[in-house]
């Protein structure tokens, strides 16, 4: 990404932030704030997820280094997720987003209702 005043997203910073901004990994971002969990509770916390879409999004994250991953010696073993110190680095930054977007969402709604009566109106 520049430093200048042009902002250019570089193909790297896309693939991070597309794999850490996702619909599911700020799900899962949010409960793992919280607290340390096993797959099968964050499934329970995230009720709408699949098991395939929830497990190849603990592994971006954990790839990416934001969560980590402890298998714990139980019978049967489990698996616990936890956030790590770089995922805590995220916390104000999502913070900063969600607070925009809830300021702004009145404004956002007035600008999609006139595209869409735009839309209706030219009959594309």
């Amino acid at each position: 990404m520049d430093t200048d005043d042009e902002l250019r997203i570089d193909a790297p910073h896309r693939e991070l932030l597309d794999q850490i901004l996702d619909k599911w990994s700020l799900s899962v971002l949010s409960e793992l704030c919280e607290r340390p969990c096993r797959f099968n509770e964050l499934r329970r916390a995230i009720p709408r997820v699949s098991q395939k879409s929830l497990t190849a999004t603990l592994r971006r994250l954990e790839r990416n280094g934001v969560i980590e991953r402890e298998v714990v010696s139980t019978r049967p073993v489990a698996v616990s997720y936890r956030i790590a110190p770089l995922g805590k680095t995220l916390r104000h930054p999502i913070d900063v987003l969600l607070a925009w977007a809830s300021q702004n969402m009145p404004a956002i709604e007035h600008a999609r209702e006139g595209f869409d009566t735009r839309e209706d109106e030219s009959g594309r």
